[in-house]
């Protein structure tokens, strides 16, 4: 289990579990759909409790209806599936989903960039067909459409949510795009990657970029300048997730039950850190035809 969304997720399941006096079993799948399904069965012939599914949904309607059945399943057989940060399965999947309001935190954040002037602002770390980025996306899209500023597909990037891809399209981006103003990554981790990227080109942060990132993992605060981000309660929904799972009449928030299926959604807050400031027209990202990153200062 790898990167600090996982581990948070997972050290609050494990201390709900524990507190509840259940054993907790971590699996990984490493994205793999048909091990996915696997694992879930296993947990099923072994009749786990509940099975807590971590990870960003697809958008195969296929794969929703295989994992309906397996619901379906495991509900039979007196367990319960919960996804966590996934989408409901609809009346047919007896499922409980705990996931929160990615869209708004991606609006609110792109709100800000705009209010404070950006008008080019890149999004690093669209993944198709991911319930996650396309939520996020619409997010960042509806911003720009309440601030009337027209969007340009081409700075709504594809890849994945490593530090290894933010710093290689921070690269691509000092080397082609020298009108942007602001980067809105997926995730921290996108964005560690993107400020290393900046700072080996010697693009000060935020007074010539802004740099923003999602979910709030310790690290957001570890790097220089800190992200401003949105905070994500990783440890808290883990805890949700076990609570809901095993103690089924509970509800929280604005969680609404039925005896088929619960879901619980959490609004999210965007945390005003360092990395932000109003767009200086005085600096662009620019790249030396050797393709050497190079800054060049263009005075008032």
């Amino acid at each position: 289990m790898t990167g600090p969304f996982f581990a948070h997720i997972a050290q609050g399941v494990e201390q709900q579990a524990t507190a509840d006096g259940r054993l907790c079993l971590a699996c990984t799948t490493q994205g793999d759909q048909e091990r996915e399904l696997a694992v879930i069965e296993v947990m099923r012939e072994q009749h786990a409790e509940a099975v807590i599914l971590v990870g960003v949904g697809r958008e195969d309607a296929e794969y929703r209806q295989r994992m309906a059945r397996v619901a379906d399943a495991l509900d039979k057989a007196g367990s319960r599936l919960v996804l966590y940060g996934r989408p409901s399965l609809g009346e047919g999947g007896p499922a409980t989903v705990v996931e929160y309001d990615n869209e708004g935190g991606a609006y609110a954040l792109t709100s800000y960039l705009l209010s404070a002037g950006h008008r080019r602002i890149a999004f690093l770390g669209r993944r198709p067909g991911f319930t996650t980025t396309s939520e996020r996306i619409a997010g960042f899209r509806r911003a720009h459409q309440k601030f009337g500023v027209e969007l340009d597909p081409d700075l709504v990037l594809t890849g994945a949510f490593t530090r290894t891809y933010g710093y290689e399209a921070a690269r691509r981006l000092l080397a082609n795009r020298a009108d942007v103003t602001a980067t809105f990554a997926a995730t921290d981790m996108i964005a560690a990657g993107v400020l290393q990227a900046l700072r080996e080109a010697t693009v000060r942060v935020p007074d010539d970029v802004s740099v923003v990132g999602y979910d709030d993992v310790p690290l957001a605060v570890d790097v220089v300048p800190s992200l401003t981000t949105v905070h994500v309660p990783h440890e808290e929904l883990g805890r949700t997730a076990v609570r809901l799972a095993l103690h089924r009449t509970v509800t929280s928030m604005s969680c609404s039950a039925r005896t088929s299926s619960s879901a619980t959604r959490w609004l999210l807050s965007h945390l005003h850190r360092a990395g932000v400031e109003p767009p200086n027209r005085a600096h662009h990202m620019t790249c030396a035809l050797s393709c050497e990153i190079d800054v060049r200062d263009k005075s008032r």
